[in-house]
């Protein structure tokens, strides 16, 4: 599980969107400013994306 993931501390219960939009809200404004970082937030965001994928997964093993 990734470790910004985990820091996000979001329920696996929401929607990948709203995940996002909580990662997106987290960086630093001067992080998303950077163009040349660009490559390195898309890398960042499916990281999460995956993360928030598996957390689901497991979530309805454990539940099912």
């Amino acid at each position: 599980m990734s470790r910004a993931y985990l820091n996000l501390g979001v329920s696996p219960g929401i929607t990948s969107l709203a995940m996002l939009r909580i990662a997106i809200g987290r960086l630093h404004p001067d992080t998303l400013a950077v163009c040349s970082w660009r490559a390195a937030r898309k890398r960042y965001y499916r990281e999460l994306l995956q993360a928030h994928a598996e957390a689901q997964v497991r979530a309805h093993a454990d539940f099912a």
